[in-house]
């Protein structure tokens, strides 16, 4: 399936030297799916309403404050004759929920992340929760501050995180949005003084202040058509995850980025390697992420891998001018999902930790002891990092 009936001319063009406050104000007259920026004529980068609607840019900035290249780099692009599959990873590898769409090298319109979900709706019944979903999600406790959430979700590459009360049950969850939401709400209420004496208690206020309660939840053995369809009509981007038995206990999460995810899995040999954010890539490539972790899973033969997802993050601490990265390298495989996260200063380093870690891993979850000739290749690793 194409994406040339399921793409939109529903969006609008902006320059990219156009006020922010004008953009927002467009939202009052419509519901456009995306908002195009161009310089001088020229694409240069595409922005969700979500992304405009929830930014800390002041309404006096220019648009190009949300389409600078650490955002936007490269800027996300497909022909409108590109399939389903190749569209999903493109968003994907974007961190983006919508693209500009190119017919003869001209701009043609968008396509949106729930436009594709929507379009391949039917084909999904296929598919369980426990196919896709995320196991072992990182928690919070209700009386745990706004800073702790967003340091979680800052250093785990996450959109959301279940809160649970005293007795370790389910009571709610808070998203980025959430946070961002209130953030500018009590920045719209203070003047600038205020603001610089209050930004730690805003850093202090309880999640439980601001969590989204009750959860929509779903099960492993709903299909993944049932837990788009719930997202969809509920409007969210995710659902927790629980047994059939108990929805006061959370075992995992599913977002449309995972059904998105799913659907750029292949049959072929070579194991398919999702990499968010592949703009952070310096001096190592996509081939070299795809064989060093296909080393990892040919050492263990009884071990499948049937997808692979690699997400970096930049902070802003550099040395010597090369940011530091986070990295999390998670393998789908037929023993269950395993993972391994670290950083360093830029991406290739900060792979090779991750790569370490999730190998370590990777043995803890198949009980094998390492003898000494891994042992010593384990040791030069760590040497040469």
């Amino acid at each position: 399936m194409n994406i040339a009936d399921i793409a939109t001319q529903d969006y609008i063009e902006v320059d990219v030297g156009t006020r922010m406050g004008k953009v927002r104000s467009t939202f009052e007259d419509g519901n456009p799916k995306g908002i195009i920026v161009t310089n001088d004529g020229d694409y240069e980068g595409v922005i969700s309403e979500r992304e405009v609607l929830q930014s800390h840019v002041e309404d006096d900035a220019k648009v190009a404050a949300l389409t600078k290249p650490s955002r936007n780099s490269p800027a996300p692009k497909v022909d409108r004759q590109e399939d389903v599959r190749e569209t999903a990873r493109v968003l994907i590898e974007s961190n983006s929920k919508v693209a500009p769409v190119f017919e003869n090298d001209e701009l043609w319109g968008v396509i949106t992340d729930d436009a594709i979900l929507e379009a391949v709706l039917e084909n999904l019944d296929t598919l369980t929760v426990e196919d896709i979903y995320t196991s072992d999600p990182v928690t919070l406790e209700e009386d745990d501050g706004i800073g702790k959430a967003i340091n979680h979700l800052r250093e785990n590459g996450i959109s959301r995180i279940p809160v649970l009360n005293d007795s370790g049950y389910l009571t709610g969850v808070v998203t980025t949005h959430d946070i961002a939401d209130f953030v500018i709400r009590k920045n719209h209420t203070m003047t600038t003084g205020d603001r610089v004496g209050d930004s730690q208690r805003l850093l202090d206020v309880p999640i439980y202040d601001i969590m989204n309660s009750p959860v929509e939840t779903t099960t492993l053995d709903a299909t993944a058509k049932e837990a788009v369809e719930t997202m969809l009509g509920q409007d969210f981007a995710g659902l927790m995850v629980t047994p059939d038995d108990d929805d006061r206990v959370v075992i995992g999460v599913i977002t449309k980025t995972d059904v998105l995810r799913a659907l750029t899995f292949t049959e072929e040999e070579r194991m398919d390697v999702q990499i968010t954010n592949i703009s952070l890539l310096d001096t190592i490539t996509r081939e070299g992420i795809v064989e060093s972790i296909q080393d990892v899973s040919d050492k263990y033969a009884d071990m499948q891998v049937v997808h692979a997802h690699v997400r970096f993050k930049e902070h802003k601490e550099k040395l010597r001018g090369t940011p530091l990265v986070h990295c999390q390298i998670r393998l789908r495989t037929n023993k269950g999902q395993v993972a391994g996260t670290g950083e360093g200063y830029g991406a290739e380093n900060a792979f090779r930790v991750a790569l370490d870690k999730l190998e370590r891993n990777v043995l803890e979850v198949k009980g094998v002891t390492s003898d000494e000739e891994y042992r010593g290749q384990l040791l030069r690793k760590l040497n040469e990092l």
